[in-house]
């Protein structure tokens, strides 16, 4: 019990407190700095879409409305299978933009979709956005500077969480996971991205699984293959996160099945430099494990509290830790219901797998974005 209780005190400690900070501490020491210029190759922004008849008329006007040559970027919503009003309402803004498109894909789920549209694609860069995202207007400018260096096949931009509408706060939790991406992109390659704004070069995209997300997977596959996959806090992006803690557990434990797919089957420890394996570890595998830790720490502390010192007062922090959560809304109910996410997630993809489809978060399509000042995000 001693055993299980410090192994998994370690391992909570590094993973939330030590790596960040030795990343931190590596991107300053020893900085692996990316080449940026302003670039402008040709791009093919791909919004795939499921019943998106809400959003999709502002999505795909703001990405008209970029600061980027309209000669050199095209538009393409990829429809995986709507049946409310979304292929007729792009079809309409088609008819006046050249540029715009529609693909009508089976369902097959989103990175389906992706696929599809990705091989009708000849531009150099393709990008990727969300419906329910806005893009700043020099977003595309800022997200392709990174492809000025030969090594960077990936890069991914800064997703901005407008503030909750009711108990969520997962925008703390984003701003540190956004700073600590940062970190890792200043040493080498980060350990993931997110799916409301990233690029890739055209010549290096990789057909992934369709229940594989591209956020966890395309990092460590470019890696893989002896490129980077870096991060530009300057490529702004704008999102509505879901309204309450309970709906971010909800949407969480969704994507931490696709997470646990990748964990067993996506082949991550294979051929990697030893720096990112630690990264990979420590930020993702860690991370996903850490309601089993959590589970192995309580456990053990309760078993040894009669012992007195380190474990009682561990085993009475758990408690006074639960009973805040319990008591209101705030951070000990968001980390708790998070961290118990990752264990609900992973009953689920023992018991019956993932699928490649899901329903988006409910609350996150509600409030217009044009209602909202940049200043308001950021």
């Amino acid at each position: 019990m001693r055993k299980v209780f410090w192994g998994s005190l370690a391992a909570l400690a590094w993973t939330h407190v030590g790596y960040p900070a030795a990343a931190a501490v590596a991107a300053r020491v020893a900085p692996r700095p990316v080449r940026r210029e302003d670039i402008l190759p040709t791009v093919t922004v791909i919004v795939a879409a499921h019943n998106e008849e809400d959003v999709i008329a502002r999505r795909v006007e703001n990405l008209l409305a970029l600061d980027y040559p309209a000669e050199l970027v095209e538009v393409v919503v990829a429809s995986d299978a709507s049946d409310d009003g979304t292929h007729e309402i792009v079809c309409a803004i088609a008819r006046r933009e050249l540029r715009v498109s529609l693909l009508e894909c089976p369902r097959g789920g989103k990175v389906a979709a992706q696929n599809l549209a990705v091989a009708q694609s000849a531009a150099d860069v393709v990008a990727f956005s969300d419906a329910n995202t806005t893009w700043a207007p020099d977003a595309l400018r800022k997200l392709v500077r990174a492809f000025a260096d030969p090594d960077v096949a990936y890069c991914c931009g800064r997703l901005v969480l407008e503030a909750a509408d009711g108990t969520n706060v997962e925008g703390a939790y984003w701003r540190m996971e956004t700073w600590l991406r940062e970190q890792e992109s200043e040493t080498g390659s980060i350990t993931g991205g997110n799916g409301s704004i990233y690029a890739v070069r055209r010549s290096d995209y990789v057909d992934v699984d369709t229940r594989f997300g591209h956020d966890l997977s395309f990092p460590y596959l470019m890696v893989q293959r002896g490129r980077r996959a870096v991060y530009d806090a300057a490529a702004l992006a704008f999102e509505k996160p879901t309204p309450d803690v309970e709906d971010e557990y909800r949407r969480k434990v969704r994507m931490f099945e696709h997470g646990w797919l990748m964990l067993h089957q996506g082949r991550m420890l294979e051929r990697l430099p030893p720096v990112y394996l630690v990264k990979l570890v420590s930020h993702r595998y860690l991370r996903y494990g850490s309601g089993v830790l959590h589970l192995a720490l309580a456990g053990s502390s309760f078993l040894l509290a009669r012992r007195g010192g380190i474990y009682r007062l561990a085993w009475l922090g758990h408690l006074a830790f639960f009973a805040e959560a319990a008591r209101r809304p705030g951070m000990a109910r968001y980390y708790t219901l998070v961290t118990w996410g990752t264990v609900e997630s992973l009953k689920n993809y023992l018991d019956r797998g993932v699928p490649a489809v899901w329903n988006k978060a409910p609350g996150t399509r509600v409030r217009e974005i044009d209602e909202i000042t940049t200043e308001e995000l950021l």
